[in-house]
């Protein structure tokens, strides 16, 4: 039982609240702790399951200056337990009249604890959901109190694998592996000591300070708590070794960090800084051939930011790791950053668009060092401001690592395209969200936040300039500099140096959803009268997205004039058209900023559909593929005359970014948008077109992407076998070096095609893994690839058990190939039971793997039965929290739209108000697969 003081607490005035705490609030407290003595006490309303407002409220009001010194002995098995210590001290302000207690946060604390002292005195547990209660007469008020736990950590978020280990403690995963105070306006400092096997290595937030042989980090072990059985010495076979790790700078939980095991350290010196680097990569040469890359690219963008912010790198060390089968891109904690190893180690073979994303993706987690780290939302419903920052620096700084790259090109196919998937969709839900408890802050996570919101910060730039856009950041840096900050904050410090309303326009591109729709509406005959723009409202709200356009009027392939012009209501005369010859075509969006809806009035869609390949400007055409895709879902444009045209863009495209998209859409298109038996007929022109680049661009860049398209639609027996042979080693792709990552997924496509001998030609791939990561990632999927369909079906039962969920990216991947087009209908039947699942997989996965799960179980889909089985499901659960049914309906919109595309209908309405809208009939089609690609680098 909780010890309870045996005399009455002095009754005293209660001092002002930091936060200003409702006194109904205080009084539902005060009613809670009434009860003492022998009877359990009331559990007080705030300690309920998770995180909420209401306790984040309070422990801001009541708690400073948080410190954490940890101790973790970690077992060579992961099958035994990782056993800690941890000293919290912390300074609490006693607000009088019968206190609350002081509440932690820890994951099944009943199961786990094993000891309790507060200020050194013995305190039985008291727990209560995932909670640790510490009695408000065992502080003392004003002072530092500390607060020492013995306890199991809990695996959830510790990641562990047979011979490694890393944290994942983003958005409220901290405390499900350590007793804290897991909310990010609660920062503080961190110490770390490992007790590890003697052949491990490990990196932290803090420095290294003191490596020594030999264990007994913990020293004495507490006893069994009553009741349950002692726990079994851990396997400690072989040396031990205890690392420390010098203090951090006040962080917040969620970026406390560790990782441990078997990897090969990297050093290098850059710009006077020294650099760890952990990995467990054993491909020497590729190792080699990406190293001088990795560093030099983490010292671009640290040098970029420290002259744009005008401050140095605010914490110690820099180190980073990289993590196989990592749950995202990369993850931003100070001085041990974690990426995804697949992500830095790029083949032989990498495409440009891959070495993009590579810079892009280390100057994004290094940019966090500022946006996040130095300056955190102070909730997670503005969790959106320090991702918006990120990809915004970061589509700045690799500009001049890639000065042959058009910039503005990728920036807007980088971001609308992606964007544009949620926001037309009914699930499209707002930048800023609110959060009521971080249990559900991971549902917060999305294309919105990380590609629709840069989009809005490029448009603020236009707005304040920017110069005063840097001036604002800084000063913001420098005000909350190792606090915390809101979105509202930052607007107050820019609305001083703008005579714009900055706070109304954000009203509408932050804190509401959806995209306007802007039609262009010519004047005249031969001769331009006038061009006008309007805007509407696509859900019928009535709102106004005010933006600046550059109005691009073209004349044949060559000819563009641009003319700037702002919406900021219904309507707008373009000035400065008036008495041009009327233009073959006009793009209302031809900066390629311009965020919206852009229908194409009859006379430019006629003349895009037909010859977009032969424009001259690379933007324009981008701009133009984006727009002739929305025509496409909207029943503007025939799916089929779009596949020529992309077709003959293939053949025709020189600007590689433009490439990429081309080849993703004609996927797309080829799987979602034909129907099989158009498919069949038409493989051999498709089919030819890619080998046709294939042989003309000499490889290199260019030619690996074509391959790997190539290889994705690939149908027909001559291009299957010239596959095989390939894989085989009996045909060359000309110019292209294939790495053992393409070979892998060759080796999966020819499966997939049940190609005479599959098995054999999985199981010598197998043979031909050297490293036991991709080898263990390879036997995880095999089944999924099983010509079988019983043992496919064996694979999908197997994901219920949390425990097969645990490696992420490899679940995906085997979901992809579950879902996979040339499976036919088979795939069909997981749906249903892949939704069912869904709570519980937003419950135990990281925060990307919802709507990971739910895009590669619906998304890929272009049927009516596969769209009825997820409407009934819907229709079935009115209670399904709100964020998960969004993210549903945001995977179900192509489908639908398929649905309806390859019948030859009109798109239904895909307001909110008809979510129920869905498709009648049941149809014969085989399911097909959504492609997919990694999630975004936090």
């Amino acid at each position: 039982m909780p010890m309870c003081s045996s005399t009455p607490r002095p009754r005293r005035p209660a001092p002002l609240l930091r936060g200003g705490i409702p006194p109904v609030f205080l009084a539902l407290v005060v009613l809670a702790m009434t009860s003492c003595g022998d009877e359990p006490r009331p559990v007080p309303p705030e300690a309920e399951a998770g995180i909420s407002e209401a306790l984040k409220d309070l422990r801001k009001a009541t708690i400073a200056d948080p410190r954490y010194d940890i101790r973790l002995s970690v077992p060579r098995s992961e099958n035994d337990p990782v056993r800690g210590r941890i000293a919290i001290r912390f300074t609490w302000e006693d607000p009088g009249e019968d206190p609350a207690p002081v509440i932690l946060d820890f994951r099944e604390p009943g199961e786990r604890i094993r000891e309790v002292r507060v200020n050194g005195e013995s305190s039985e547990p008291w727990t209560a959901a995932s909670h640790l209660l510490i009695p408000a007469e065992l502080l003392r008020s004003g002072e530092e109190n500390v607060v020492e736990v013995a306890f199991l950590a809990g695996d959830l978020s510790l990641n562990r694998n047979p011979d490694f280990l890393y944290t994942l403690f983003v958005p409220d995963r901290a405390h499900a592996a350590l007793p804290v105070f897991d909310q990010p306006n609660l920062k503080a400092r961190w110490t770390l000591a490992l007790e590890i096997p003697g052949e491990w290595t490990a990196l932290a937030n803090g420095p290294l300070v003191e490596e020594a042989d030999g264990g007994g980090l913990l020293g004495e072990w507490p006893g069994s708590p009553r009741g349950r059985d002692p726990l079994p010495d851990p396997d400690h076979t072989g040396p031990r070794k205890v690392l420390r790790f010098g203090e951090t700078e006040p962080i917040s939980t969620y970026l406390f960090a560790f990782a441990a095991g078997e990897f090969q350290v990297e050093e290098a010196q850059r710009g006077g800084r020294t650099y760890t680097f952990l990995h467990r990569e054993d491909d020497a040469e590729k190792v080699a051939r990406n190293l001088p890359a990795i560093f030099d690219l983490h010292l671009t963008a640290l040098e970029w930011l420290e002259d744009y912010t005008g401050i140095d790198y605010p914490f110690g060390p820099f180190g980073f790791v990289a993590v196989p089968a990592f749950q995202y891109g990369g993850m931003e904690h100070p001085g041990a950053i974690f990426y995804r190893a697949e992500s830095l180690f790029l083949e032989e073979s990498a495409t440009q668009s891959q070495e993009l994303s590579r810079a892009s993706l280390i100057a994004h987690e290094t940019a966090h060092m500022w946006f996040g780290d130095l300056v955190t939302m102070d909730w997670f419903d503005d969790v959106w401001t320090k991702e918006v920052f990120a990809n915004f620096m970061a589509a700045k700084i690799v500009h001049p690592s890639f000065p042959e790259v058009d910039h503005d090109l990728r920036f807007l196919l980088t971001h609308h395209p992606t964007a544009y998937g949620v926001d037309r969709t009914p699930g499209a839900n707002a930048i800023r969200q609110p959060l009521d408890n971080l249990l559900e802050a991971g549902t917060l996570y999305g294309p919105i936040i990380y590609q629709k919101a840069p989009v809005v910060m490029q448009q603020l730039e236009r707005i304040v300039g920017e110069a005063a856009l840097r001036e604002g950041l800084s000063d913001y840096l420098r005000v909350f500099a190792f606090d915390n900050a809101t979105w509202p904050d930052l607007i107050t410090i820019l609305d001083g140096l703008s005579p714009d309303d900055l706070a109304g326009w954000s009203r509408v591109w932050v804190e509401e959803p959806g995209r306007p729709t802007v039609t262009t509406t010519l004047h005249g005959d031969r001769v331009l009268q006038g061009v006008t723009l309007r805007q509407s409202d696509p859900w019928s709200r009535g709102r106004i997205w005010p933006q600046a356009f550059q109005v691009a009027l073209g004349y044949g392939t060559d000819r563009v004039y641009r003319y700037p012009t702002r919406l900021d209501g219904d309507s707008t005369a373009v000035p400065g058209v008036e008495g041009r010859p009327m233009p073959d075509f006009v793009l209302p969006h031809g900066s390629g900023v311009e965020y919206g809806l852009f229908p194409l009035d009859a006379r430019s869609l006629g003349f895009l559909s037909t010859r977009l390949p032969e424009l001259s400007d690379p933007l324009l055409r981008g701009t133009g593929w984006i727009t002739l895709w929305d025509a496409v879902l909207e029943g503007q444009l025939h799916s089929t005359a779009f596949l020529d045209l992309l077709v003959q863009g293939v053949g025709s495209e020189a600007n590689e970014l433009n490439l990429q998209r081309i080849l993703g859409m004609l996927d797309t298109t080829w799987w979602m948008l034909i129907r099989p038996e158009e498919r069949e007929s038409r493989a051999p022109v498709v089919e030819g077109a890619l080998r046709a680049r294939l042989e003309a661009s000499g490889g290199g860049s260019v030619g690996s992407a074509v391959f790997r398209s190539l290889r994705g639609v690939a149908t027909s027996p001559s291009t299957v076998e010239w596959l095989e042979a390939v894989w085989r080693g009996e045909e060359e792709v000309p110019g292209v070096t294939l790495g053992e990552e393409d070979r892998i997924a060759l080796s999966a496509a020819l499966a997939l095609r049940e190609v005479d001998g599959w098995a054999a030609i999985l199981d010598e791939q197998a043979a031909r893994v050297t490293n036991p990561d991709r080898r263990a990632r390879l036997a995880f999927v095999r089944p999924a690839l099983d010509a079988d369909p019983l043992v496919r079906e064996a694979f999908f039962q197997a994901l219920a058990d949390p425990a097969n969920r645990r490696r992420e990216p490899w679940v995906l991947e085997g979901l992809g190939y579950l879902h996979h087009p040339l499976r036919g209908g088979h795939g069909e039947r997981f749906v249903r039971p892949a939704l069912e699942l869904l709570e519980e997989v937003q419950r135990t996965g990281d925060i990307f793997f919802p709507a990971g799960w739910v895009s590669a179980s619906v998304g890929g889909h272009p049927t009516a039965t596969a769209v009825a089985a997820t409407r009934t499901f819907l229709d079935a659960r009115p209670d399904l929290p709100p964020r998960l049914r969004a993210k549903v309906l945001q995977s179900l919109d192509l489908p639908e739209r398929a649905v309806h595309i390859r019948r030859g209908e009109a798109p239904r309405d895909r307001s909110p108000g008809a979510e129920g809208a869905g498709v009648d009939g049941a149809g014969a089609e085989g399911g097909v697969a959504t492609p997919t690609g990694d999630p975004p680098g936090r």
